[in-house]
């Protein structure tokens, strides 16, 4: 056993006891109230999942374990001082409570190396079957699926063992997930942009520096960015659709593979992950329909009342918690104005930043008027070259497995059961409220 599993018992066999007595003893104990409208718009703000890894608030935005972006940036530990975090600390910060040393981020990238090794051939066969315009979110989460045979929760499940050692084989096949999914990406792209030209792993890089290698970067530029890409979109806490579906599924003790899949068909919407790509195609829009490369505020004041006048958002701003502009937006605009502060798309980003939340705010649109994360990091991945917007969305993926399949090995931990919400028909709701005709 590796001594982070034997952390992970430390840890977590005491706080799956406390879960336990919390149920047994409290568990007719109301803690809040529910109203009809938090119902009907998708249960916004109800407290109903117990999720470890990271909190969104409103105003603060995102902490992992109680830690914000920029102390992240601080703490965790890097390659160079001055670069970006390794998202190898991040996962052993979300999976323990607890900062990594540089020895514990250099165990993790050893095993992720070494288990990217164990890809099945048939996984490539069943992506090389698939059309080549097939959508890059439909290969990658076919390749996941089809990585389902190797699951070692499966097997461990089949074979007959105690309930509450059910995370153990659920880490592993957390720990096999997250080591290859950078590898199945980059034979996407590759074989999607770059005429099946494939690149290998490197194993003296890190998780992220193999990601942007074996996409065909080989620059520290883009490594750099790699690294804070993913470490800025690996959770948001567990209510997001991503990170709900990966729970849900899980909770049915289907294995991590099976798990993540469903969350992966969550990331794919628009109102999802996939917003990143539609910013792209509006900024696209936008520029080809006012005639220049970089127009002024007021062209894009105007385009956006217009977008507006349509019934159409404008992508990339409003959040359904976040009353703020979310910092995840802030440190990637941050990055680029200090490396590529001449990049034209930064340059137009930053202009519709200043533009957009007043247009907003004066049309009374949304209650959050701010950028997100989604409103820069398309822009910011084509500036260091990756142009090819629908890959956007399988990078946002990789990055999620780091959150939520940390949260299914504490699902396990704690020995959550199947979750089972109740429902009602529209007629029970009127009655509830008294509703008249």
């Amino acid at each position: 056993m590796d001594y982070i599993k034997q952390r992970l018992i430390e840890i977590g066999r005491p706080k799956a006891e406390l879960v336990r007595k919390l149920n047994k003893e409290y568990g007719d104990k109301k803690i809040q109230e529910v109203n009809l409208g938090q119902v009907m718009t998708g249960m916004k703000g109800v407290v109903s999942l117990l999720t470890c890894t990271s909190k969104l608030d409103p105003d603060e935005g995102i902490r992992f374990r109680g830690y914000s972006i920029p102390e992240l940036r601080e703490k965790l530990p890097k390659i160079n001082p001055d670069g970006e975090p390794l998202p190898e600390g991040l996962f052993f910060l979300m999976l323990t409570g607890e900062l990594p040393t540089k020895d514990d981020v250099n165990f993790i990238s050893h095993q992720w190396i070494q288990r990217a090794q164990g890809i099945p051939p048939h996984v490539y066969d069943v992506i090389n079957a698939l059309p080549k315009d097939a959508h890059p979110m439909i290969q990658f989460n076919t390749a996941i699926l089809a990585m389902s045979t190797e699951s070692q929760f499966r097997k461990a499940y089949l074979a007959g063992m105690d309930k509450k050692d059910y995370w153990g084989p659920t880490y592993e096949g957390v720990m096999d997930l997250i080591s290859r999914i950078p590898v199945i990406a980059a034979y996407i792209y590759r074989r999607v942009f770059y005429n099946e030209d494939y690149i290998d792993i490197n194993p003296n890089l890190d998780w992220a520096g193999n990601l942007a290698h074996m996409m065909g970067y080989d620059s520290e530029e883009v490594r750099r960015l790699m690294r804070l890409y993913t470490v800025i979109h690996a959770d948001h806490e567990g209510g997001n659709v991503s990170a709900h579906a990966t729970h849900l599924v899980g909770s049915a003790l289907s294995n991590p593979y099976y798990s993540f899949s469903a969350g992966m068909n969550g990331l794919a919407g628009p109102l999802h992950g996939m917003a990143n790509q539609n910013v792209m195609h509006w900024i696209s829009k936008m520029c080809r329909e006012i005639g220049v490369e970089n127009p002024s505020e007021q062209q894009i004041r105007e385009y956006a009342l217009e977008t507006l006048k349509k019934g159409q958002v404008i992508p990339g701003y409003g959040h359904a918690v976040l009353r703020k502009t979310d910092p995840r937006f802030s440190v990637q605009l941050d990055f680029a104005r200090k490396y590529i502060p001449d990049a034209p798309l930064i340059q137009l980003v930053d202009k519709i930043y200043k533009v957009v939340p007043e247009i907003l705010v004066s049309a009374g649109k949304i209650k959050n008027p701010w950028p997100n994360v989604d409103a820069i990091s398309g822009s910011l991945l084509s500036s260091y070259g990756i142009t090819e917007f629908p890959i956007y969305t399988v990078l946002f993926g990789v990055s999620r497995a780091l959150g939520v399949l940390t949260q299914l090995v504490w699902d396990r931990l704690y020995g959550l059961p199947i979750e089972r919400p109740k429902s009602q028909n529209l007629e029970w709701f009127m009655s509830q409220v008294n509703y008249q005709e």
